[in-house]
């Protein structure tokens, strides 16, 4: 596979698009809570702004071809398994201190149970599968790593970690999961082993499509929509 080429532009430019699309996203939900609009349009503006963002900051370093895509729908599946295996195997998992506290929030869903509408699965799922992998990837696998190992990060190759690199974006990225950062912790583990394998973000942005897609499925099939945080 060819990498994304991002050595052409200014530095500024490279950041952004990495990390744009990331933190459109991030700020977004925030801002989105205090605006006057109701669901389904809010959750549509959801949709739209990520894709606006990524098609504007990133469209040139995304890449074609995922060459490990077999693979990758095996692993993406595997993960989601072991997402949903501690509250499966061992019921209240969730609810132990560790879980919610001050730290990393209390569990809840993003969604009323009054909204739950045939439109806003379809939504939410799309975004799970679709965007969140794009954004999420540029940013954790595509220019965190790098960047910890260089400010001019453009000079590190895809894939190449240090451990302090490899450790501190697992951890980053798991506590970005909140209640379930035990389990966010070892899919950024997972996730970072199979970039530095394959060094190939679009054999990232399958499994984690994947990971989510299934996730999803998974919580409208059985109602556990604290997954959905």
């Amino acid at each position: 596979m060819t990498q994304p080429n991002d050595t052409p532009q200014s530095p500024s430019t490279s950041t952004l698009a990495w990390v744009g699309p990331f933190a459109v996203f991030a700020l977004w939900l925030v801002v989105d809570k205090s605006l006057p609009i109701a669901n389904p349009a809010k959750e549509l503006l959801r949709d739209g702004v990520p894709l606006a963002s990524i098609l504007y900051f990133s469209r040139h370093v995304l890449p074609r071809s995922a060459p490990h895509w077999l693979a990758s729908i095996a692993l993406g599946l595997a993960v989601c398994a072991m997402w949903v295996a501690p509250d499966l195997l061992f019921p209240g998992w969730r609810s132990h201190f560790l879980f919610q506290n001050a730290i990393v929030g209390q569990l809840k869903t993003s969604i009323p149970p009054s909204e739950l509408t045939p439109l806003m699965l379809v939504l939410r799922t799309a975004r799970a599968a679709l965007l969140v992998p794009v954004l999420e990837e540029l940013f954790w696998r595509g220019w965190l790593p790098r960047w910890l190992q260089d400010t001019n990060f453009s000079k590190i190759p895809l894939g190449q970690y240090t451990p302090f690199a490899f450790w501190a974006t697992a951890v980053l990225f798991g506590l970005e999961h909140g209640s379930y950062w035990e389990v966010g912790l070892l899919c950024g583990i997972i996730y970072n082993w199979w970039m530095k394998r394959t060094r190939s973000l679009g054999d990232l942005i399958l499994v984690h499509a994947v990971t989510n897609l299934a996730l999803s499925i998974y919580v409208i099939v059985s109602g556990r929509w604290t997954f959905w945080m």
